[in-house]
């Protein structure tokens, strides 16, 4: 990790899942040379947020800033030094080893004779997309409320993590290859077979791990051809299907809100409310006491999968 061990580094845990976890670290270094032999202890990527360290291996070197993602290998061994006297700050990604392997068996299926090493490269380019996506990603999870899903996390987190991986394959020259596995049927049924389990599953806390397993998929893969097929994330498939859900609901004078956000699988009634509002600008119980067929068939127009 960077940073030496003399100097003060912090880290603060944002989330932790089956799928992967996303740490905060901050770096207080001054302007530094490179410091003693460090070894990761495991294969994580690393996404800037202020601030830039370099790794120095041998006479080469890698330089982390918000433009630049850094892959750290396990068992890798390098030296960390800091160009600047502001210090550095950043997000760190680790993914479970079996999802990691399957996200860049996408795009390297040569991965499968170096199951513990599966980065090619140290570094590579944190494009405009990964890099807004990752930011919102920190500040909900650094906001901590009871409206943030594990299921929305696992989704973005491991979507930010192969966009990355993908964005440095090409920069190191990598050929894009097809993609592997499978045929349209095969796809087609994949996705009916979702849909199925979250029409019979709408009111449990579900997770990406969980419905990917129902359906004899990976995480990963599952959760791309599912976004293939249906042109929507699977969470946010899923987020839809409840909210027009409690529509026909509040339509029907439902009284008890907090019932209401549990039945369809929300975590709690702010969870519901917050959704509900994101969706149509206006609160669960605002709709409620203005509900008419037209009123809401013209709220449903807008979530449009």
């Amino acid at each position: 990790m960077p940073g030496r061990p003399e100097i003060p580094v912090a880290f603060r845990g944002l989330y932790e899942g089956p799928l992967l976890s996303v740490r905060e670290y901050r770096c207080h270094a001054c302007r530094s040379g490179p410091g003693p032999e460090e070894e990761s202890d495991a294969n994580t990527l690393i996404l800037m947020r202020q601030g830039a360290f370099c790794r120095h291996f041998g006479r080469q070197k890698a330089t982390a800033d918000v433009n630049q993602a850094v892959f750290f290998s396990k068992g890798s061994t390098y030296q960390v030094s800091h160009p600047a006297d502001c210090g550095d700050r950043g997000t760190v990604f680790a993914v479970a080893p079996r999802v990691l392997r399957d996200i860049v068996r996408e795009l390297d299926p040569s991965v499968d004779e170096r199951p513990d090493q599966p980065f090619a490269f140290v570094s590579g380019p944190c494009e405009s997309s990964v890099f807004w996506r990752h930011r919102e990603l920190v500040q909900r999870l650094e906001a901590g409320t009871g409206a943030l899903e594990p299921f929305w996390v696992d989704v973005t987190a491991l979507q930010i993590v192969a966009d990355t991986l993908e964005a440095a394959f090409a920069q190191a020259g990598h050929p894009r290859r097809s993609r592997r596995e499978g045929t349209e049927a095969d796809h087609a049924n994949l996705a009916e077979a979702a849909k199925v389990h979250l029409a019979a599953h709408l009111g449990e806390r579900l997770t990406l791990d969980e419905v990917a397993r129902a359906v004899h998929a990976s995480p990963f893969h599952f959760a791309r051809v599912f976004q293939q097929r249906t042109g929507v994330s699977i969470h946010r498939y899923l987020t839809l299907l409840r909210l027009r859900a409690s529509l026909e609901r509040l339509a029907g004078g439902e009284e008890d809100l907090t019932a209401l956000a549990l039945d369809l699988g929300f975590s709690s009634h702010s969870h519901f409310a917050d959704a509900f509002r994101r969706e149509f600008g206006r609160t669960p119980s605002e709709v409620r006491k203005h509900a008419s067929l037209r009123t809401l068939r013209e709220m449903s127009k807008n979530l449009e999968v």
